[in-house]
Parts: C-alpha cells; structure tokens; sequence
C-alpha cells in the first residue's frame, strides 16, 4: 500500500533551485534512508511532504485514512505538562478507553433493571474485546519501556516538560511520537540527543515494528540498521538506491566509476571527431567531415555528480611528545556538590587515538576538559608529557570567534585556558589570506564563502572553520568534543580519513559509532560506576564486554551450590555510591521480580475476564470487589515493572 506519494515536486528560494522533479513513493514496511550533503533540501523536502511547506510545482498525496507522525529537530509542547503526560498522550485513545471500560463497570455495579444491564454489557463486551486486541492493558508498561529506552528514569517522569535541556524535550517528542505507532514515521535527525544506549534501543524498536520510517540521519550504523533503501537528494534531484547505507555507498562510488569511464570515452570521441573535422573540412573528405558534425551535434556528455568525498581536510605533520603525553591520577570532579567521576587514573600514550564513551549525565565532557587542563580536578592531579602542544574543538564552537570571517578566525592565535595547559601557539597569523583560503576549501569552506562572518554561517560551515583552525595550530595532541555533531556523511569520512592519518595524539567524545569504530585505537568507557581503558575501538569493545559476560555466566553455571553464609555473601551484590544514591526498591535478584510480574499479569488476565463474565455484573458488590482488584493488580504491576528496570540497571 502507497502511504505517501511525492509527484514532481520542485522548490525554491528567491531564484535558487534547492530540488526539482522529485517524485518517489513510500510504501507500508519500508524503511528508508533520505541522505545528502548539507545544504541540499533534506529538511525542506520533509516539510514539503508534512505539509508544513508548500511545493511550487508538483504534488504530494497523503491519504487520509494515513497517520503520519513528524519528529522535528526542534520539539514543540505543552510546557505546562509533565514527561509521563507528555508521552502518555501519544496514547490518548487507548487511556480513553480504559477509563470508558471503567466508567461503564461502575455502572454496571449499579443497575438493577435487567434489559439495561443486557444493553451495557453488550458495550462492555466491545470495549473489552477492543482494550484486549489493543493490549491496552499494558499501556503503562509500554510508555515506561519506550521512556526507559530514550535513557529516563522514573524519577524524572513527574518533572514538566520545561525543565528540561532542549535535548531531553526532543527526547520526550520523540517517545510520543513512537508510542502514537502511526503508520509512517518523518524522522528528522533522531539521534542527535540520544545516547550510544538509547540509539541502539531506537534502533532495535524501528527495525523491529512494522510501520514505514522516512528518516534523516548522519549517523551510519543507525542507517545501517534500520533502513533497507536510501534516497539520495543531490543537485536537485533525487536517486532511489535499493538497499541500506552500506549497500548505497558502494552502489554509488560504482555507479560514479561507470559515469566517469563513459564520460571519458564520449571526451575523447568528441577530441577526435573535432580533430577530423578541423583536419578535412575543406579537403577530399570533406563529406565525411560533415557527417561527422552531425554526429558530434548528437552527442550529450553524460553529467557526473561532483564526488561528495572530495573534501580532503587533514592535518599537519605532528611534532614529537615523550612517549607518555597525558597521565591522570586519582581524577575526581564533581558538580552541585554531586560526583560526576571519581578516582580517574589513565594514561594516554604517543599516538593514541582514544574515544570516551558513557551515557548522557556521566560526565564525558566534563572529563575531557579536565585531561586538557581547561577545568582542574577536584581531587587528583594531571600531567602533561614532554613536547606536547594541545588544541581543542570544543562542542559549542566557541573556539573561532564569530564575529570575525572564516578567514580571519583561521588567522586568529591560538586561545589559552587558565592554568597550565600546553596549548599550542599556532601559526595561523603567518598565513597569508590566500593561504588560508585554500586551506578552508580543503575542509570544504570554498570561495567566497571563506569571506562571510562566521556566526552567520551554518553549523556545519562554523565546524569546518574550527577543524581547519586546529589545522593552523600544528597541535601534536588533539581533543575533540562532538566534533561529527553538524557534519553530513562525506565530511564526517573526511575527518575520520584525517584522524587516522595524524601521526599525533587525539582524545575524542564522540556518539558517532562509526566514526569511533574508524578513529579509535583505544576506548575509555563508562561502565560498573567507573571509567575503565580498553583496546581497540567501540566493536571491538563490545565483543570484549560481550564475551567477559559469557564467560562470568558460564562460569556461575559450572560453579557448584553453596549454602549458608557463603551462598548469601555470594547473591550479595557490590553496594556502589551509584547505587545508594538511586536506589528506590529493596535489592531483589531479577529472576525473583520477573516470576511477581507473570504472576501479576496472569492476575490481570483473570480478572479482565472477570470484569466481561455476565455472572459477576449481576452483583454490585462482587462487581465493584473485582474492580478494585483490577486496579491493584495493575498498579502493584507498574511498581514491579519501575524496580525491574532499576534492579536491571543497578544490580
């Protein structure tokens, strides 16, 4: 079935073009990858086909019968509302139904004349078959797991909306937005405020759902994993590739090799058949010269789209560090009295290329100022190698000054922090302005755009000019925070191609897993309440911390009984500051809370029947008894379900 389609849509601004005769269709199932260049017309053709923009030209057909939802990248909501109302109303219809069956059972306890409770059974029936073809009776469990999954915790479910960061707000848009399971997803940059958890989890849930998902993203693996075709917007027009971002990547650089070896013969046809015709036009072969002119008025050079990887950045050749350029012992810091880490001890050697990796909240940021010198330790102390020049690209961009142009802030010496970070001097100020200018094409900041203001500039502009300052300081040691955040595909494999290629240090924060698997040599992680090294990239790390579970799982399954005192210090887990922090329920192995969950719901299964059977409705009391069971089963069933998911977490 045909949910959307687009019929030769064209838009454009003033008198510049941004797309023209797009047509495709979107169809039930599908799973589709929309990608292109910054600056191409992805969020515009978005608005185009949600109707929040108008095409020019061209058509877009929504049935009505079609339920579409839209995750912008800026989230609007009633601020008034709190996170549990917010992502509940994407449930309304369901919740209405619930509270019409429960109204209806009151009543039912009520009446006495035999016809009407015949009649307000008959409607209880349809409610009750309907709530059960919907498990409408799970529906808190359902908000809970999608909330969980966006990386909330229950503690935050009561909390209005407006005190949230914009990020989280975008978070709880989208958590009503999934919960609504309209049959066409819009989703423009769903990543972009989750965590490698929660990304993995959005992953698992579209992949798995049957409704059809429209999706922006620069994230590579989420492209990877969730869809199964991609269209690419480009010069205006749009491609349909029939397979993931993997499958579309190779496709293209093929279908691009095939262009070009075409485009080079019909060029050399042409070179000869102009070297003819310029060689016989007035001699003894002067016909066939005239034939070939005709010819050559046939030929139409096939156009080839500019390659999108030709961006080439890189960074210069690094001075040399001591082997040892940062150690950090005994590093804790803190914020609002509240630890953020503690006991921090790492070394990060000549020639690292080390990813910091934890969920939101765990202080990644934060860290990686306090290893560059620009935040001091609570606790501990840090120490620099010999040689070693630092340069930062900090998440806000507030390294190039936006009042200057690009080229200027390239020009700009490099900033120094309080205390005593090395910070590399920079020779920015020894560049010429032509100089610079190329410099900023190779990080894809081309002619005169070099020249604008930097802060009218786009997020994903303002970052090349950031990367390309780092280029003028000739750091040998680099940290980076997000720096993939504005950047689309082709630059992001850009900058990954130039990290790897530096022969200095890099320290990085970075959700980007792909970009991680393709920089990182090491990974400092976030795991058990404590920053742990290991080698390798995020796969790899994965497969290690996958493989040390099975195993410490096999080797409980091969360890024999105990009993006594030994077995209870055994089931006994380790009490973390963590966890007496957020620990709400009594410590209970998880095995023991699933088996009070099964029984609960079996409970509620029960007395759903119960609360259909005609036998019960003739009696007011035992009516209004089973009611209020009901009630108590599903509310004893949020309160195993909330310590479920804390005893998951903590234990």
């Amino acid at each position: 079935m045909i949910l959307l389609a687009a019929r030769e849509l064209c838009r454009q601004f003033d008198a510049d073009p941004v797309f023209r005769d797009v047509t495709f269709d979107i169809r039930s199932g599908e799973k589709i990858g929309l990608v292109g260049p910054n600056g191409c017309g992805k969020s515009t053709l978005l608005n185009v086909l949600t109707g929040k923009d108008e095409a020019d030209v061209g058509s877009v057909d929504r049935p009505n019968s079609v339920r579409i939802g839209v995750l912008e990248q800026h989230a609007s909501f009633s601020e008034d509302r709190s996170l549990i109302e917010e992502a509940k109303s994407g449930l309304a219809h369901l919740y209405k139904l619930q509270e019409d069956a429960h109204q209806l059972a009151l009543k039912m306890a009520e009446v006495t004349d035999p016809a009407e409770m015949d009649r307000l059974h008959q409607r209880y029936d349809k409610l009750h078959s309907e709530l059960e073809r919907l498990d409408a009776y799970h529906v808190d469990h359902l908000v809970e797991e999608v909330l969980h999954g966006l990386g909330f915790t229950p503690d935050q479910y009561d909390r209005p909306l407006r005190t949230f960061s914009g990020g989280q707000q975008n978070r709880a848009q989208l958590a009503k937005i999934l919960l609504e399971s309209p049959d066409l997803l819009l989703l423009d940059e769903p990543t972009n405020h989750l965590d490698i958890a929660a990304t993995e989890w959005l992953e698992e849930f579209l992949a798995k759902s049957n409704q059809a998902v429209l999706v922006v993203s620069h994230d590579r693996y989420f492209l990877d994993r969730v869809t199964n075709r991609t269209l690419e917007l480009w010069q205006g027009g749009i491609t349909d590739y029939s397979g993931n971002f993997s499958f579309y990547w190779k496709e293209r650089d093929e279908r691009l090799k095939v262009l070009r070896r075409t485009y080079d013969k019909q060029v050399e046809f042409v070179e000869k058949t102009k070297t003819f015709i310029a060689k016989n036009k007035y001699g003894q072969k002067s016909a066939q010269a005239k034939d070939r002119v005709k010819k050559l008025e046939r030929v139409e050079l096939v156009e080839i789209p500019p390659d999108f990887k030709e961006i080439v950045m890189g960074f210069p050749e690094a001075s040399r560090t001591g082997d040892w350029v940062i150690r950090a012992e005994g590093v804790s810091r803190g914020f609002n009295g509240e630890p953020l880490f503690e006991d921090v001890t790492v070394q990060i050697d000549r020639g690292d290329k080390v990813g910091i990796l934890g969920p939101n909240g765990s202080g990644k940021t934060t860290l990686l100022r306090v290893l560059l010198g620009e935040l001091p330790p609570d606790e501990g102390v840090v120490r620099f190698g010999a040689g070693v020049e630092l340069a930062y690209f900090d998440q806000q961009l507030k390294s190039v000054d936006a009042s200057l142009d690009g080229v200027e802030a390239v020009r700009q010496p490099g900033n120094h922090w309080s205390g005593n970070a090395p910070f590399a001097l920079g020779r920015g100020t020894d560049m010429t302005p032509g100089f610079v200018r190329g410099l900023l094409a190779r990080f894809g900041i081309s002619g005169d755009l070099g020249l604008q203001r930097v802060g009218a500039m786009s997020g994903g502009e303002r970052t090349k000019v950031a990367l390309a300052r780092m280029y003028a300081m000739h750091p040998n040691v680099m940290f980076l925070d997000e720096p993939t955040n504005h950047l689309d595909l082709w630059a992001c494999a850009a900058l990954e191609r130039s990290l790897r290629e530096f022969d200095g240090t890099v320290l990085f924060v970075s959700h980007d897993r792909y970009f991680i698997d393709n920089v990182a040599t090491k990974v400092l992680v976030f795991e058990e309440d404590r920053w742990r090294i290991h080698e390798g990239n995020y796969s790899d790390c994965q497969h290690f911390v996958a493989a040390t579970a099975q195993w410490q799982g096999d080797k409980v399954s091969q360890r024999p009984p105990e009993s006594g005192v030994a077995a209870k210090k055994e089931a006994a887990p380790a009490t973390t500051k963590s966890e007496k922090r957020k620990r709400k329920f009594p410590y209970r192995k998880l095995d023991e809370i699933e088996s009070d969950i099964t029984r609960e719901e079996t409970l509620i299964e029960q007395l759903a029947s119960d609360l259909a059977d005609p036998e019960v409705h003739r009696y007011a009391e035992r009516m209004r008894e089973v009611q209020s069971d009901f009630d108590e089963a599903q509310e004893r069933l949020a309160e195993l379900m909330e310590h479920w998911e804390e005893s998951a977490e903590l234990n």
